[in-house]
Order: structure tokens, then C-alpha cells, then sequence
């Protein structure tokens, strides 16, 4: 057994070993059968079958590109329709004002952004630029799930701006990498600008999943591009940042484990290996950190600002975010890190009926973060 390694391997073979946890252990595990899952979520869960197996794509990496757009096309019209209803009948949030602005994107596009802040605050307060998940490739700042996502924030005395940035598929039609960044860099550009006006002392980027991968796209590109001072700090929920997904199982399970631990808990890398191809058709950028940051080096990530990196103990992604972490560390960056038990992907955020001292313990968290950032020197 190679050190390290979690799983006996001989090339493109894994044998699980017992006593290690998931799918390393037992690979016949689902998510109801993982023995960490939280009932509550799969209660939650199972009436749309996201407690069981992620299904096989019926496309992959060699498919039409076409066939790949409609795939994901019909993912997030699934999403949409799981996250409405586990979103339903919440009361809304209250004592939050809400408005929008739209801004004009490098390649003459609309951007819309959604402001929250809280309704009867005075004085300036920390920021936040939240950035929405759904792999780069679908989903909405609009929808319900991220609207509630970014009250809750702001109702603890912050002031938030979601991006409606571009994706790769889905409704906003087809814009791949590097549209969707260049679309957040944009709103980052136009939020330190217009700081005085929007009552705004520390920024942070905060975002989940894709959400995450762009919020820690966006910082690298600004120290890239001379700009790391509009950034005060990075919160970064179960990033997904790594594009390997489409590799062995053995390579998989030697990188990062989790990648075969909790392979279709709701995520599955045949998926993600469709949804890499999607953001980035070709793969011209799988070792560009601005479209993967888990391909930055240490010199890359030295210099940047405060991050948390948050995970999910029975998510696929949860070892490529600690990587990250470990990186930033050897970096020099102050960073810290949480590992949420017993959910998988993002379930901490996307239940709060369910899981509501769970959700609540991420958004305290992102809160406390935001909120002990120094205000930067007059610009």
C-alpha cells in the first residue's frame, strides 16, 4: 500500500479496506446508508431520491457538447424544483431592504446585483459579495434558496450584493470560462467603487461550491491583476475547485479520498466530470488556477487576504477544500477551517427547515468572519 493512500491499488483497481469510512470502506454505501448521515437531511432528502446513488449521466466527457448543455440544462431544472420545495413555507426574513443595480460586464453584458441590507442600520457596515453555487454552469442569484441565503447575512448587520453572474449552461444560456468570472471581477470592481454610497467598511467574497471556486478565481485574478486591496477577506463553503473528477478511481482515492469516500452522495465525479466540460469545453484550462484554484501553487496563493474554508464531512468535495486550506497555510495566509459532520454537499446551507441549527451555525459563522475584518486604510 502506497503511503498515504487509502485504498490498496494496482493501476486503474481499488480494493476497499474495512473500517474506513464510505464508499473507501464499503462500496455499496449510499448516502441513507452511511452510517454519518444525518437523519434529518435524509428525511429531507428522500423524497426526490437524493439519498440514493447519483444516477450514471446518461452523457460524458465524450459526448456532443450539445448533449453535455442539455444535460445540465435538465440538472438544474431538478435543482430548482428540490430546492424550492425544501425552501417552502419559510417565513421570509425580516427587517431587510432589498434593491438591485445592474452594471455593465466586460463584454457589454448586464450584470444584475442584488442588495440586501439591513433596514434599519446606520453607519457603515462590514460587505459581503456573495457568489451563488451550481458549478459555474447553472442556478441563480434570483432563486429563493440564495435570496434566503443573503437575508440571513444581512439580518446579523451586514450588507450583501449577489451576482447574477454568467454560466455555462442552464438559464442564462451557454457562457463558458471565463465569462462568469470576468462577470464577478466586474461586481467586485464596481462594490469597492462604489463602498462610501453602499455604506460599506470591510469587503468579504463569500460564496458556496461553484460559488466558491469563483470567490477564490476572483481573488487570484485580482492579485494577478494588481487589485488584492479591494479584498479584505475570503469565505470559501465546500469549494469546488478541483477538475479532476473524470481521472481513476485509484488516482482519485490517492489525491483526494473523499473523491471515492462519498462519490455519488449527491454528487458524483461522472457528473462533475460532465460539468468541467461544460464550464470549460476542451479542457484548455484544467491547470489554470483562475478556472481551477486548486491548481495554485503557494507562491500563487502568498500574499492573499484572511479565508475560511468550510467543508461537509459526507460530501465528495471535502478534501479538495482542506487541500486548499493546507496550501493557504503553507502559503502564510491566515486561514481557518470548519468541517461541518453528517452532511453532505451544501446541505448546510440549503436546509435551513431541516437542519436549523446547522444552518444557522454556518451563517453565525460566515457573520463572525465578516465582521472581524479591520476596515481597510482610506483608499
Amino acid at each position: 500500500m502506497t503511503e498515504g493512500n487509502p485504498m490498496t491499488t494496482t493501476p486503474g483497481v481499488t480494493t476497499e479496506i474495512a473500517g474506513l469510512p464510505g464508499r473507501l470502506g464499503d462500496p455499496t454505501l449510499e448516502l441513507r446508508t452511511d452510517p454519518r448521515s444525518d437523519p434529518r437531511m435524509l428525511a429531507a432528502l428522500a423524497p426526490f431520491g437524493l439519498d440514493l446513488a447519483t444516477p450514471t449521466p446518461p452523457v460524458g466527457p465524450t459526448s456532443p457538447y450539445a448533449a453535455q448543455l442539455a444535460f445540465t440544462d435538465a440538472l438544474e431544472a431538478s435543482f430548482d424544483t428540490a430546492y424550492a420545495a425544501l425552501a417552502g413555507g419559510l417565513p421570509p426574513i425580516g427587517g431587510v431592504h432589498h434593491s438591485t443595480e445592474t452594471v455593465t460586464g466586460v463584454d457589454g453584458n448586464d450584470i444584475t446585483l442584488y442588495l440586501s441590507r439591513p433596514a434599519e442600520a446606520t453607519g457603515a457596515l462590514p460587505g459581503v459579495l456573495h457568489l451563488h453555487g451550481g458549478g459555474m454552469v447553472m442556478l441563480s442569484a434570483a432563486s429563493p434558496t440564495y435570496r434566503r441565503i443573503r437575508d440571513t447575512i444581512a439580518a446579523t448587520g451586514v450588507v450583501v450584493i449577489g451576482v447574477e453572474y454568467r454560466t455555462g449552461a442552464g438559464a442564462h444560456g451557454t457562457h463558458p470560462y471565463p465569462a462568469g468570472l470576468n462577470d464577478c471581477t466586474t461586481a467586485l470592481h464596481w462594490v469597492n467603487e462604489h463602498r462610501h454610497e453602499l455604506g460599506i467598511s470591510s469587503l468579504a467574497l463569500v460564496g458556496e461550491s461553484g460559488g466558491a471556486n469563483l470567490s477564490l478565481a476572483t481573488t487570484l485574478k485580482a492579485k494577478r491583476d494588481g487589485h488584492l486591496e479591494m479584498i479584505d477577506g475570503v469565505y470559501a463553503a465546500v469549494p469546488y475547485i478541483s477538475g479532476i473528477y473524470g481521472r481513476s478511481q485509484s488516482e482519485r482515492a490517492q489525491l483526494l479520498p473523499s473523491l471515492v469516500e462519498n462519490d455519488g452522495y449527491l454528487l458524483s465525479c461522472a457528473l462533475m466530470d460532465v460539468t468541467v466540460d461544460v464550464y470549460d469545453p476542451g479542457r484548455e484550462h484544467a491547470t489554470d488556477p483562475l478556472c481551477w484554484p486548486y491548481q495554485a501553487s503557494v507562491e500563487d496563493l502568498r500574499g492573499l487576504p484572511p479565508h475560511v474554508i468550510s467543508v461537509n464531512e459526507v460530501d465528495p468535495l471535502r478534501d479538495e477544500g482542506l487541500a486548499y486550506y493546507r496550501n493557504l497555510t503553507s502559503a502564510g495566509v491566515a486561514t481557518s477551517v470548519r468541517t461541518v459532520p453528517g452532511v453532505c454537499h451544501a446541505a448546510d446551507m440549503f436546509l435551513p427547515a431541516h437542519l436549523p441549527e446547522i444552518y444557522q451555525a454556518t451563517m453565525d459563522s460566515i457573520h463572525h468572519f465578516v465582521g472581524s475584518l479591520p476596515e481597510p486604510p482610506s483608499r
